[in-house]
């Protein structure tokens, strides 16, 4: 795929026993419910937090380009990385079985991802892909509330 995507390891080395209890087809839908919260924790990012994972705040506009926001017949993105929410619109969960991938296919999600300097200019990171430890702490609760469910 081009782009970007981000893969975590989540350890749930205490599930264990509960989870060698599930079936394959139970570990698949487990799976792909943590793919889905990993979208819309990533959504959610881009959209209000506008920070990384770790927390820090994402760079503002450069002055060059805050200032070619204000030409006649411009169209002022909503705020840093969603302009016209190409970016967010192409968030998905790429969950196969038991393996988690949430990304975008849009090449330039690597270059706000890491930063760069594509065609002249110097785009700073602006890390949006990644599990916070908020979204961590999600994620656990969602695999207990699954297992939970599962093993009564």
């Amino acid at each position: 795929m081009a782009g970007v995507d981000f893969e975590a390891e989540v350890d749930l080395t205490e599930a264990q026993a509960a989870l060698s209890k599930l079936s394959s087809s139970d570990l698949d839908t487990l799976s792909y419910e943590i793919g889905s919260l990993i979208e819309d924790q990533t959504k959610r990012r881009l959209m209000d937090e506008k920070t990384a994972p770790d927390g820090t705040p994402w760079a503002p506009w450069s002055d060059a380009y805050a200032e070619s926001l204000k030409r006649p017949n411009r169209t002022n993105p909503r705020s840093l990385l969603v302009g016209e929410g190409d970016l967010k619109d192409s968030i998905q969960n790429y969950t196969t079985g038991e393996t988690v991938k949430v990304g975008t296919n849009l090449v330039y999600g690597a270059i706000h991802q890491f930063g760069g300097e594509p065609v002249d200019m110097n785009i700073p990171a602006r890390p949006y892909l990644g599990l916070s430890s908020e979204n961590a702490a999600e994620i656990e609760d969602l695999v207990a509330g699954r297992l939970e469910d599962l093993l009564q």
